[in-house]
């Protein structure tokens, strides 16, 4: 039966809003990506040149960084010079038409450039600014650089990775990134919310270390209830068993028998309910004392048999289990190809290949595709469409001159962007817009040296200072 118009998928819920994307390297583009995901245009500020550092870090597919293609997909790149003014107008109407600033620098960074929280909240106050940084822009360590594995380090989760007798470990993926990255996410949709209500935008600061210690789960109540500190405990739950790996003849398969009921489940699955009636064993707390002989008694029982063999019974009876995946495992993975988790990436020319998807399923709303590869923007591409869209319509930025400049310019726009409404522009109306660009450049460099509280010292902010970044691996 033919789809209805109520059939139909929608958009992602943030279809309409705008993000204006300044962050670099993984904790910034991780949040923005995720808003891009659920719909939101995001449009990534880079620096001349370079642009984001991700650009350099490998694998590389055809020349292109894939690291870069994994977190900037679906977003469009604009590069802008902060010391011409006209950059600074371009800028201006960016801010102008955009709901969501995003900014990973140290603290101070955005300040001395002329674009931080404050300035903004008197010139935008319909803009959420989020600002991700290793501790937050308050407090005595606010103006440390930060790290992902800084804040693992100092947040403590370093210290309970690992086993017992072993040293500490970081996380094995950037744990101190990531996190931050997610609440930013659910400040940022949670300020869009509340705007809806007041239209007044919000401040949004995420520190990594807070993040970190918000992640802790009950060490922190642990330590102040018992007075012990927490330690490493392998792979092991520290309040739950038996809720570990075991090993199995060919290899090791996690259980997680998480309660009583389940444990008198895992024992029948596996030929053992005489454990079940072991004294040592009778409790949820009598296990975890006992832990060393439970997984002695269960692995006794286990090494008979691959772990496929007890995944299947334990599947039968309900007890959550696993066997170990390599990363390898999930790229064909059946429940993750059907809850449609691996997409496909390509960079601006290279050749796709693939990524998790977007793990936020809404009943309604369209899912990124598993067939279509998503697209990461090459350094700039979307500049000349992004200029014709906010500047050449009020004849405010230099036009090409030439109709051969226009061609090529068109060209740029055509591959950008589906919008070709001002691709006719007359070499005449360019020289037009060209002198009336350099009004415009000459009156914007003065508002912005007078009603922005931004001095020209400050436009002229050095590049050194926009690699004070936080959030790199």
């Amino acid at each position: 039966m033919a789809n209805t118009p109520l059939d139909e998928p929608k958009k992602g819920p943030l279809d309409g809003v705008t993000v204006l994307d300044f962050s670099r390297v993984l904790a910034g583009p991780y949040c923005t990506m995720v808003l891009a995901d659920l719909g939101a245009r995001v449009i990534k500020v880079e620096k001349i040149g370079t642009g984001d550092d991700t650009r350099e870090f490998g694998p590389f597919v055809e020349n292109e960084s894939a690291y870069f293609s994994c977190f900037n997909r679906n977003k469009e790149s604009i590069v802008l010079d902060i010391k011409s003014p006209r950059d600074r107008e371009l800028l201006e109407r960016l801010l102008d038409e955009s709901d969501v600033l995003v900014e990973n620098f140290r603290p101070g960074v955005m300040e001395r450039l002329g674009y931080g929280p404050e300035r903004l909240a008197q010139t935008h106050p319909h803009l959420i600014y989020s600002s991700i940084s290793g501790f937050g822009h308050t407090g005595p360590f606010s103006e440390l650089p930060g790290y992902d594995m800084v804040v693992q380090a100092m947040g403590g989760v370093m210290s309970l990775t690992g086993w017992p007798d072993g040293e500490p470990a970081r996380v094995g993926t950037s744990f101190g990134d990531l996190s931050a990255a997610l609440f930013a996410a659910v400040g940022i949709i949670s300020s869009l919310y509340s705007r809806t209500k007041d239209a007044q935008g919000t401040r949004v600061d995420i520190g990594m270390l807070d993040c970190q210690a918000a992640m802790m789960e009950t060490a922190l109540a642990r330590y102040d209830i018992e007075g012990v500190v927490p330690n490493r405990t392998g792979d092991c739950h520290p309040s739950l068993a038996p809720f570990e790996s075991f090993k199995a003849e060919d290899g090791k398969l996690v259980i997680a028998a998480g309660n009583d009921t389940l444990f008198l489940l895992m024992a029948d699955a596996i030929g053992a309910s005489r454990l079940a009636f072991d004294p040592r064993f009778i409790t949820n707390d009598l296990r975890c004392q006992n832990r060393p002989a439970l997984v002695e008694e269960m692995e006794r029982i286990l090494t008979t048999r691959p772990v496929q063999h007890w995944v299947d019974l334990l599947n039968e009876e309900g007890v959550p289990c696993s066997p170990i995946n390599t990363i390898d495992k999930l790229l064909d993975h059946p429940q993750l190809k059907a809850r449609n988790m691996i997409l496909q990436v390509q960079g601006s020319a290279g050749k796709p290949f693939r990524t998790a998807g977007n793990p936020i399923k809404m009943t309604g709303r369209v899912d990124l595709g598993s067939d279509t590869p998503l697209v990461a923007p090459g350094l700039g591409q979307h500049r000349q469409a992004i200029l014709d869209e906010l500047m050449a319509r009020h004849g405010s930025y230099c036009l090409p001159s030439t109709p051969g400049q226009a061609g090529k310019a068109r060209s740029a726009k055509a591959g950008a962007t589906s919008s070709g409404q001002r691709q006719g522009a007359q070499s005449d109306q360019a020289a037009m817009a060209r002198q009336d660009s350099r009004k415009a450049s000459g009156s914007a460099a003065t508002r912005i040296k007078g009603g922005q509280s931004a001095s020209d010292k400050q436009g002229q902010e050095p590049a050194r200072d926009l690699g004070k970044r936080v959030g790199k691996p």
